[in-house]
C-alpha cells in the first residue's frame, strides 16, 4: 500500500458528526447492548450506572470501534458488543476516578459519587467492567480478549502511577508521557485494534489502527490538560482548575516550572503542594503559564501527535471512512480553540 500523508489544518471547525452519521446505524445496536447489559435486579446499580451513561458523553471510544470496523469494510456484527464493552471499561473508569479526584462535576452534572457515594460508585464502576469482560469472552477470541483486558490493566497501572505522582513537581515530561500513555491513550488503542482482529486482518493493519488510537489518544489528553487552565467550567462540564487543585503535575505545569524564575518556581512548588489552591492562585497558575508559552506548547505538542494519528491511517483507502477518522484527531485538538 502507498501512505497517504494529511495535514492538521481543516478548514472550518472539525467535527465529530462525520463519524457519528457514519456509525449511527451501528451505535443504535450498541445503545441497546449497553442498556441490556446495565441493568440489574439490584436499582441502584442501572440508576448509578445510567446516571453517567446518560450524561451526554460522545461515546467517541465505541465510536472509533465502530468507525475502524467501517474503514476495514467488516460485514458482521461482534464489534457491536466489543465498543459497548469498551464503553462499558470508560464509564467504570470514570466512576472510580471521580472518587479518586474527588470531583464534583462531570459533563456538567453532579458526580455519582456526590450523589450515591463513593462507595456506590466504586462498586458500580466494579460491575460495569466486570459485564465488559462477559461481552469479551461472549465474543469467543482469546486475541480480542487479552487485547482488551490489557488495557483494562495498563489502565489502572497508570492511574496508580498517577496517584503516586501527585503533588510532585519533580515529575518530568517522559514520566507524564508514560501515565497518560497508560490511563487515557491505551483504551483508545484497543478500541480501534480489536476492529482489525474481528475483520481478520493482519498484523500490519492492527497495529496500525493501534497506532493510530494510540496517538488520538495522547492527542486528546493533552488538550484535556491544557484545557483544565484555557477554558471555564462551562466549556469543560466539569470544575474549572480540577488538576490544578488536586496537585496533578500535567504537561502545561512541567512546561511553566521548567521556565520559571526562582518566585515562580516557589509558587509552583507552593501550589502543588496544596498550599495555594484559591480561585487568585488558579488564576495566576493560568497567567504564569500563558507567560512561558506552557499552554501554546502544550497544544502544539497535541497536533504533533495528532499528526502521528493520521499519518497512521495513510495505508488504508480513502473514503468516508478514513475521513471521518481523520476528522476526529482534527476535532479532538479544535476543541482547545
Amino acid at each position: 500500500m502507498t501512505a497517504t500523508v494529511h495535514q492538521l489544518n481543516r478548514r472550518p471547525a472539525p467535527s465529530l458528526e462525520p463519524m457519528m452519521s457514519l456509525v449511527a446505524d451501528d451505535m443504535h445496536a450498541v445503545n441497546s447492548v449497553i442498556l441490556e447489559r446495565m441493568q440489574s435486579k439490584i436499582p441502584l446499580i442501572p440508576e448509578l450506572a445510567g446516571h453517567l451513561i446518560a450524561g451526554g458523553g460522545k461515546r467517541m471510544r465505541p465510536m472509533l470501534t465502530l468507525a475502524c470496523a467501517e474503514l476495514l469494510e467488516y460485514p458482521g456484527t461482534r464489534h457491536h458488543k466489543l465498543a459497548a464493552a469498551v464503553e462499558f471499561i470508560h464509564t467504570a473508569t470514570l466512576l472510580h476516578d471521580d472518587v479518586v479526584d474527588g470531583s464534583g462535576l462531570r459533563r456538567g452534572r453532579k458526580t455519582a459519587n456526590i450523589i450515591w457515594g463513593n462507595s456506590a460508585s466504586v462498586l458500580v464502576g466494579d460491575f460495569l467492567f466486570s459485564r465488559s469482560f462477559e461481552l469479551m469472552v461472549e465474543d469467543g477470541s482469546l486475541k480480542v480478549l487479552k487485547i482488551l483486558s490489557n488495557a483494562s490493566a495498563v489502565i489502572a497501572e497508570g492511574e496508580v502511577n498517577q496517584l503516586t505522582a501527585q503533588r510532585r513537581i519533580d515529575t518530568d515530561e517522559e514520566h507524564y508521557l508514560e501515565i497518560i500513555g497508560a490511563k487515557t491513550a491505551a483504551l483508545f488503542a484497543a478500541a480501534c485494534r480489536i476492529s482489525a482482529v474481528v475483520a481478520e486482518r493482519d498484523e500490519a493493519q492492527e497495529l496500525a489502527l493501534d497506532c493510530y488510537g494510540r496517538n488520538l489518544g495522547i492527542a486528546f489528553q493533552l488538550v484535556d490538560d491544557a484545557i483544565d487552565y484555557s477554558s471555564d467550567e462551562k466549556t469543560m462540564g466539569k470544575d474549572a482548575g480540577d488538576d490544578f487543585r488536586d496537585g496533578k503535575v500535567t504537561l502545561p505545569v512541567i512546561l511553566g516550572y521548567a521556565r520559571g524564575d526562582d518566585e515562580q518556581k516557589r509558587f509552583w512548588r507552593d501550589a502543588i503542594a496544596g498550599h495555594r489552591t484559591s480561585d487568585e492562585d488558579l488564576a495566576h497558575a493560568t497567567r504564569l503559564l500563558e507567560q512561558t508559552g506552557a499552554i501554546a506548547d502544550t497544544l502544539e505538542r497535541a497536533r504533533h501527535y495528532g499528526q502521528r494519528a493520521i499519518n497512521a491511517l495513510g495505508g488504508f483507502p480513502g473514503g468516508k471512512a478514513k475521513a471521518a477518522l481523520i476528522e476526529a484527531v482534527e476535532f479532538a485538538i479544535a476543541r482547545a480553540y
